[in-house]
């Protein structure tokens, strides 16, 4: 039997017309497709008739599909034969853990590519109507995970949320955090503990690119308060950093908006 081989293709933040032409053509071929939760039904339509499609949910705070299992079908598929695609919300390498499975993917023998996708960060300020990086307000940007893995720093917080603070206010860097609502209190605290100013502008933007897209204008000072107030939730990615003053001061969004 001929091995198959596997492909990870980054599905984008939600919006199926924000697919790349690279991932159709990729979706197009699977034979087995295995599915996040966070990717839209709409980008399925794409399937070939006949192609299996498994749903492995991988969604922080919740019920979630095992890694080890998701790798090991992965694994299963594409000795069967299968051409097997790993679809993913936003970049496969982007808090995809795709790293992860193309490490295991290869140390198995499999034959493994990737197809990016647009990722969050990129969508919620094109959402926001603001850039990521400005030269006259951000000489470069920090994605960050707000709910790392475990045992990888600190027991209580594997994140050196300090450190990050500090930097991004010495650096002058955007701050883009993903899966940072549910601990929006304690990363504030933090930030404002290593050195960030209270006035920083903060934005949230959830479900970015989807009709059901809200987002929240707040500062680092009143962000935990005014997301409990709000009521958004995951997923959702926090942005704080000067590129978000102009929309402010030109009343741009107010506070606390629906908008897709």
């Amino acid at each position: 039997m001929t091995q198959g081989h596997c492909t990870l293709v980054g599905a984008g933040p939600g919006d199926p017309e924000l697919l790349t032409l690279k991932a159709v053509k990729a979706i197009a071929a699977a034979s087995v497709l295995l599915v996040d939760d966070l990717v839209d039904e709409g980008v399925l339509v794409h399937a070939r008739p006949g192609a299996r499609i498994v749903r492995v949910g991988k969604r922080g705070g919740c019920r979630s599909t095992p890694q080890a299992f998701i790798e090991a079908l992965m694994i299963a598929a594409a000795r069967a034969g299968e051409h097997v695609v790993r679809l993913k919300g936003g970049d496969p390498f982007v808090f995809g853990r795709g790293g992860e499975e193309v490490e295991r993917l290869r140390a198995a023998g499999i034959a493994c590519n990737v197809v990016s996708g647009i990722t969050a960060a990129l969508s919620a300020a094109s959402a926001l109507g603001v850039p990521l990086t400005h030269r006259d307000h951000a000489q470069g940007v920090m994605l960050v995970t707000g709910h790392a893995k475990a045992g990888s720093g600190a027991a209580h917080d594997p994140t050196d949320w300090r450190a990050l603070a500090a930097a991004a206010h010495a650096a002058r860097l955007t701050l883009v955090i993903y899966m940072g609502v549910a601990g929006a209190a304690h990363i504030q605290r933090q930030l404002l503990a290593g050195g960030l100013p209270p006035d920083t502008p903060a934005a949230v933007v959830q479900h970015a690119s989807l009709p059901r897209q809200r987002q929240l204008l707040s500062t680092l000072r009143t962000l935990a308060d005014d997301l409990a107030a709000a009521g958004l939730g995951s997923p959702a990615v926090i942005v704080l950093g000067d590129v978000l003053r102009g929309l402010a001061a030109a009343g741009a969004a107010p506070r606390a908006a629906s908008g897709g």
